[in-house]
């Protein structure tokens, strides 16, 4: 095995080592959430899309440090991350989350419903920055947005939303490291493509504050200025 690849091994096994550590020292995974990477291996065709436990906890905590009475989803998928997010809600809260493909409302309601937090959350299908754009979608009380979408299209969901919500909110953008394509050369497909771009548009945006978090696949936290 040549050098560079047994390099590239050992460094594997680290980072899979120190996740494991990570997460032994860590709030267990829920029950209701890990009945969702379960179902999800069973039943999906890209079970590896489900945001994993440390993010789940973290996207909790940001609820509670952040008090937000109205979050919006941009990217159901298997619900994981809306129930994560529904689960820091204070009383009253509500989320409301975006999902392009209405197949995967049976499975995005019984998740919802097993974790009980079926009443926390508004679902809506069709295309996000459509909706956004459009009157269905208010966002004059939302205070933090997850965008967990089609990677090609993350530079039009900030462009429609970032104008609509106020000093002091948030804005969070998952996969934005996207498996490390991102600082690849060779990497020219079009979600690596979008990514770069929305890396490169939030870095350069007069209007905001951010850091990208190297948890999981990338998370940056946006602030409105």
């Amino acid at each position: 095995m040549p050098h560079s690849t047994q390099r590239k091994f050992r460094s594997t096994l680290k980072e899979i080592e120190l996740e494991r550590y990570i997460s032994a020292h860590s709030t267990p995974e829920a029950d209701e959430l890990r009945s969702v990477v379960n179902r999800a291996e069973q039943e999906l065709v890209y079970p590896r899309m489900v945001s994993g436990h440390l993010q789940g906890i973290l996207l909790t905590f940001l609820v509670r440090m952040l008090r937000p009475k109205r979050i919006l989803e941009l990217g159901t998928f298997a619900a994981y991350a809306t129930i994560a997010l529904a689960r820091g809600l204070e009383d009253g809260g509500r989320v409301v989350t975006v999902e392009i493909d209405p197949d995967l409302e049976p499975f995005i309601r019984k998740s919802l419903r097993d974790a009980g937090v079926e009443q926390k959350v508004d679902l809506l299908f069709g295309d996000a920055t459509a909706l956004v754009k459009s009157d269905r979608i208010d966002l004059s009380e939302t205070t933090l947005v997850y965008i967990d979408a089609n990677k090609r299209h993350y530079t039009e969901y900030y462009e429609a939303i970032v104008p609509k919500l106020g000093s002091g909110a948030f804005v969070l953008a998952d996969n934005v490291l996207w498996g490390g394509k991102v600082t690849d050369p060779d990497a020219r497909d079009l979600q690596t493509e979008g990514i770069r771009a929305f890396n490169d548009l939030v870095r350069d945006d007069p209007r905001v504050e951010q850091v990208i978090l190297p948890i999981r696949d990338g998370l940056t936290l946006i602030s409105i200025k």
